[in-house]
Formats: C-alpha cells, structure tokens, sequence
C-alpha cells in the first residue's frame, strides 16, 4: 500500500497525459486525489510503523500526520481543478494535470523516505515537477517567476546535498559507513563525528529552508506565488515548503539525539524570527494580494521553525500550525484566483465590492484573511 501511494499517481499522470479528450483529462486529477486519500486513510487507521522495500519507505508517526494531512489537501484542490481548466478552456493543460499527480507523487515520497539521500532525491523531483506548473500562464512574468523558482531552488537543493553528504561523512568518522537510514543515525547519533555534525546542519538547515522559502531565503516566493494559478499557489504554500519542513525535521532529531539540539534551537529561533520580521515589513507596503500571500507564507514558515525551536509544546503547536496554515492558504489562493479572473487585477486598490460580485469567493477570502491573521476563534490562533 506504501508503494500504491506513489505509483497510483504516477500511472493515472501517464492516463492522464494519453487522454485525448481535454474535457475528460482533467478529471483524472481528483480520481488521483480520492484514491489517494482511501489509502492513506487505510493506512493510517492500521497504526504502527509501516515499511516497504528494505526500510528505504516507512510511515512513521511524524508521516503519519504529514501525510494525511498533504492528502486531505491535494484532494480537496484537486475538486477545484475540473472547473478551473474548464473556465480556461483555451489553456492547453495536457502538462498540467500530469504534473499535479506527479506532485502528489513526489511529495508522498518525501514523506515516506528514511534515507537521506532518497529524501533530497524526492524534494528535488518535487521542484523539477513543479516548476512548469509556473508557467501555465504562458507570459513574461510567470516565467521569470519559474526561472527564478529553478534558480534560486537548484541553489538551495546544492547546498542541501553538501549538508547530505557532510552527514554521511559525519557517519563514517562514527563508524556507521553502512547505516545511513534516519532511525539508525538517531539511534547512534553519539557516534556522530561532532565536527562535521554542526556544518552539516547548517548546510541542511539552509538548502532546505531555501525551498521553505525562510527569509533570507526566500526572495522566490513573491514572484512564485504572484504569478502561479490559485491551484498551484496552495500546493507550494501548504504541499511543497512544508516537504522542506518535514526534512529538517528528520535530520533535527538526529542532531537532537547527539546532545547538539541546543544549537539547533538556537539556529532556528534565530531564522524564525528573521522571517517573521522581514515579512511583516513588506507585508505593510505590499498592495498585490497574491504576493500579500507569499509574504505571509514567510512569516508563517518562520512561526513553524520558531515553534521547533522554542521546543517543548512549540514542536505539537508548529505541526498543528503545518497544517492549519496550509489549509487556510489553500482557502486564500483559491478564492483569490476568483477575484483575479473577476477583476482581471492582482491590486488591492481595483478590487472593490468582492462580496457583492462573487459572494462565495470574498466571503471566504475575508474569512481566510482572518484565519490567518491568527484571529480567534480559528484554529490558526491556537497553534
């Protein structure tokens, strides 16, 4: 079943991409979407740790959480998607809805991976699955914004992939050459070689916060999340960037596990807080709304990595902020591809009377806005 989550979407990606009907192609999307949801629900009603091929994927109780919740999300955008090509009739979207499934895909397997070589491998078919979504809208601006995506992003995975590999250097000078699975590196953590455990941190904490989208990290995401459709919008908001999270969760437990978790708090703390301030100062002066949005996303990654730093309770208040948050933002970039089609404008300024035009999509949008502004009594203020 483990192995279902992965190569159900792929196949029905493959299907999708033969269909020649473009009224019936998208619907292959949500079909990928349910069946996903059935088995990951199945999967996580069976409880206990679940592994497939030698222990390189297992569920664990940190996959458990994460990917319910990624498959509640996916499914819930992917009822949206039918519609939305339909309204855009004139896009080819071939390309696009293989790539949504191949998304889902790639992000199970994030989720799913207990070796750190697999894990950098996932988030970075993750990136290359995503980055034509970008440019759906075929102008100027969304590919410089896809350009930049790759950029910036191709940066980031590098500079994660020399964290790996100081890790495993960190292994070997421990004696663990041949044991390079997260559990066994938790387990003999105090092995560790400690002079190379700290950069390789550092480096991991970077490259993967560079696809969180961590200030300073972070200058891909206005430009991403300004110019990508509503759909795609909430899978790097609330799928792609909380991936990156839940890497720097697992090689966090490591370095925890070898008596350093107190740097790595301390790094952390550090960096949340920059996000945190950074996106409170462009959000001010920001009059786009869906950039409005990136920022916001910045702030909100920066809330998650504050919350694991401050440790303790923080770490259940961050993973329930994971998902609160990415199920708001996913309320906020759909109706905000409403009121952008509506209004033919991103600006704040030229969009008035939302809810009297499109009631559904302001009232939400207003609410949205509310939620994630932390505001009682949504559940955003709690976590």
């Amino acid at each position: 079943m483990l192995l279902a989550l992965i190569v159900v979407p792929v196949a029905l990606a493959a299907i999708a991409s033969a269909i020649p009907s473009a009224r019936v192609r998208p619907w292959m999307v949500p079909l990928g979407g349910a069946v996903h949801l059935v088995l990951t629900a199945a999967l996580v009603y069976q409880g206990g740790r679940i592994t497939a091929l030698n222990n390189w994927l297992a569920l664990d109780e940190l996959g458990r959480v994460t990917l319910g919740f990624l498959s509640v999300l996916f499914f819930l955008v992917a009822l949206y998607v039918p519609p939305y090509l339909r309204a855009r009739a004139s896009a080819e979207h071939r390309l696009f809805t293989s790539l949504l499934l191949v998304f889902l895909a790639m992000m199970t397997l994030v989720t799913l991976s207990q070796h750190p070589g697999l894990l950098w491998v996932a988030i970075e078919a993750n990136t290359l699955a995503s980055a034509p979504l970008l440019y759906f809208n075929h102008n100027p601006r969304s590919l410089e914004a896809t350009w930049k995506y790759l950029l910036i992003g191709s940066v980031g995975i590098a500079v994660a992939l020399l964290g790996t590999f100081f890790m495993a250097y960190a292994a070997i000078q421990g004696g663990l050459e041949h044991e390079l699975f997260f559990d066994d590196l938790v387990k003999n953590a105090a092995q560790l070689g400690t002079s190379w455990l700290r950069p390789a941190f550092i480096l991991l904490f970077i490259g993967y916060g560079t696809k969180m989208g961590i200030a300073p990290m972070h200058t891909w995401k206005p430009d991403a999340y300004g110019e990508t459709p509503g759909v795609v919008g909430t899978l790097l908001a609330g799928g792609l960037t909380n991936c990156a999270f839940i890497a720097i969760l697992r090689f966090y437990r490591i370095i925890a596990a070898a008596g350093e978790g107190h740097f790595a708090r301390e790094l952390m703390i550090v960096f949340g807080l920059i996000s945190m301030a950074v996106a409170g100062v462009f959000m001010a002066r920001q009059r786009d709304y869906k950039r409005l949005l990136a920022y916001s996303s910045v702030e909100h990654m920066g809330i998650l990595i504050l919350g694991v730093g401050v440790g303790g309770a923080g770490v259940f208040g961050a993973l329930l902020h994971l998902i609160n948050n990415g199920l708001t933002k996913g309320v906020l970039f759909l109706s905000a591809g409403n009121i952008h089609r509506v209004y033919g404008s991103k600006n704040v300024a030229d969009v008035q009377g939302a809810i009297r035009r499109l009631p559904a999509s302001g009232a939400l949008f207003l609410a949205g806005f509310f939620a994630i502004t932390g505001s009682p009594p949504f559940a955003l203020f709690l976590s």
